[in-house]
């Protein structure tokens, strides 16, 4: 049975939705992309005269597609070559979902979704439902097909297993524009000095080019290493340069609600550097450079009113 333009509509205003669990879910904007699309295929094929509740329908399929992407994904990651990050969005992006809430907000950081990566897929999915997205225990029970206790269980042990995350500050794009200023300022210098005043003595870096661009194995861990690598990052070279394609133009951004650092090579993406701030100082630098999770963030770029770059590396 073809689907109704009711029936399409309806469909339609759940997307960003769907699409904003499956990103919380996932951590990849273009597999959160193909399960909203995989389950607007199985509405189309349903009986839905026989669904009594579509968004529940709907909520239910979706979860249950992550579920599997999320049990392979493990597989994924321990044969991904360096280390993995989630894919950044760009702050307007509506697979970010909602920000009402700090939860809702916190929950697209980059450090949040790395730390839901300790958490068992049944675990990230009744987590995201009921923290983010205020299911009552009775509904994320019907869709994962568990007990309400079960589901009220779980939430506690996702809630224990990630309770050492760190708080941070939250961010508004002028704020974030003045932290990429005076991080890129004193990267620029190349001395470490200026950097160990913005860093926290725990600070930390990491670095995902997937194989594909050359990025630091392992995780950079303390204050003096994490200034030396960044010294390091912003050196000139006809290298760097030749790699990229280019000179890249530096711009700052809101990323996943964090100030970050876009480099632009003839209107491509090639890196974003994410700083996590905190009252402290900048206690994270997660690096992006990996093109394959770099082409929406590339999209949403050049289409929004991104204005002058703050400086030309290289």
């Amino acid at each position: 049975m073809s689907l109704r333009s009711q029936e399409v509509d309806l469909f339609e205003a759940s997307r960003a939705r769907l699409g904003a669990i499956a990103y919380r879910l996932l951590g990849s904007a273009s597999e959160a992309e193909d399960a909203v699309q995989e389950t607007f295929l199985r509405w189309d094929a349903a009986d839905r005269d026989q669904i009594e509740v579509p968004e529940a329908w709907l909520t239910k399929v979706l979860t249950n597609l992550c579920l599997t992407q999320l049990t392979s994904a493990r597989a994924r990651r321990e044969a991904y070559v360096g280390e993995w990050l989630p894919e950044p969005v760009l702050d307007g992006d509506p697979m970010l979902g909602p920000a009402d809430t700090a939860e809702q907000r916190e929950s697209v950081s980059l450090a949040m979704l790395l730390l839901m990566e300790r958490l068992s897929p049944n675990e990230r999915a009744v987590y995201v439902l009921r923290e983010v997205f205020a299911y009552p225990h009775a509904e994320i029970a019907e869709i994962l097909d568990v007990t309400e206790a079960g589901s009220q269980q779980t939430y506690h042990r996702a809630k224990r297993h990630i309770a050492d995350g760190r708080s941070r500050a939250e961010i508004d794009p002028a704020a974030a524009r003045r932290v990429v200023e005076e991080f890129l300022a004193a990267a620029a210098t190349g001395q470490t000095e200026p950097l160990l005043k913005l860093l926290t003595d725990d600070a930390i870096s990491i670095g995902d080019g997937g194989g594909k661009v050359p990025a630091r194995a392992k995780v950079v861990v303390g204050a003096l290493e994490v200034a030396k690598f960044i010294r390091g990052l912003f050196k000139p070279s006809a290298g760097k340069r030749d790699m990229l394609g280019g000179r890249p133009a530096v711009y700052a951004a809101v990323v996943n609600g964090e100030a970050a650092a876009l480099a632009v090579v003839d209107g491509r993406v090639v890196g974003v550097m994410s700083l996590e701030w905190t009252p402290e100082g900048i206690s994270g630098v997660r690096n992006q450079v990996n093109p394959d999770k770099l082409d929406r963030i590339t999209r949403r770029w050049t289409a929004s009113d991104h204005g002058e770059p703050l400086l030309h590396a290289w």
